[in-house]
């Protein structure tokens, strides 16, 4: 079958796009069937792409596509060897991830844990970056996120941009952490407001606000250590 005569993702109505769905919402509101549907990207002349997935997923299950080699898979109609050869790799990256031992990933015990983790990466930035450490409910970090890059002194952090990737990660708790580039983490009136206004929305979202380390050139403030929250 040509390519021509098969139906397309942009072809389905807007509303029944998994990508356009995935950038609006996040991966995480995908069924599993929508994300193979992304995997695969065409259906045939006769099957849209999204029942070729739950097709699929009858099938084999999600954990049989876990175990199924590339040339079987391509054997089910409208599968051929490129699509086969993309899910069953896209299935053994999720399978290495979740196989990954948590105690391989950083944990935040303390101020000092954050400091000593972001310091490399911040102690030397000319401009200021805002980043969340995105935790577990054991504190191992999830994720790093960049939540804004700012001029040589300032950043803009809105709470909907910080609480919008701890969702999208199902984090239990976060870490504030940004530099000065001018080598001094003595925290400015902004800093310390802007720090009450995320723990606020942090306790209505029950995401908790754990501290917010200041990276200076080698040296740090926590506002939890200075009891600021």
């Amino acid at each position: 079958m040509t390519v021509d005569k098969q139906l397309m993702m942009k072809e389905l109505p807007e509303t029944e796009r998994p990508r356009e769905k995935m950038l609006a919402k996040g991966a995480k509101a995908l069924s599993n069937a929508e994300l193979l549907a992304i995997l695969l990207r065409t259906g045939t002349k006769n099957m849209p792409v999204n029942r070729l997935a739950e097709q699929l997923l009858v099938k084999y299950e999600l954990s049989g596509l876990g175990s199924i080699s590339p040339q079987e898979l391509s054997q089910t109609a409208g599968i051929g060897l490129v699509k086969a050869v993309t899910v069953v790799a896209a299935i053994e990256l999720g399978c290495r991830l979740s196989r990954k031992e948590p105690a391989e990933r950083p944990v935040i015990r303390n101020p000092r844990d954050a400091a000593d983790l972001m310091m490399p990466e911040l102690r030397y930035q000319t401009k200021e970056h805002f980043v969340a450490l995105l935790l577990s409910t054991k504190n191992h970090v999830i994720a790093r996120a960049i939540i804004s890059v700012g001029s040589l002194n300032a950043s803009i952090v809105h709470p909907r941009e910080l609480f919008r990737e701890a969702i999208s990660y199902s984090a239990a708790s976060v870490v504030l952490v940004h530099n000065h580039p001018s080598g001094d983490p003595t925290p400015s009136r902004e800093d310390i407001a802007l720090t009450k206004q995320l723990v606020e929305a942090g306790t209505v979202l029950n995401i908790s606000v754990l501290d917010h380390v200041i990276i200076g050139d080698g040296k740090y403030v926590s506002f939890k250590e200075k009891g600021i929250i």
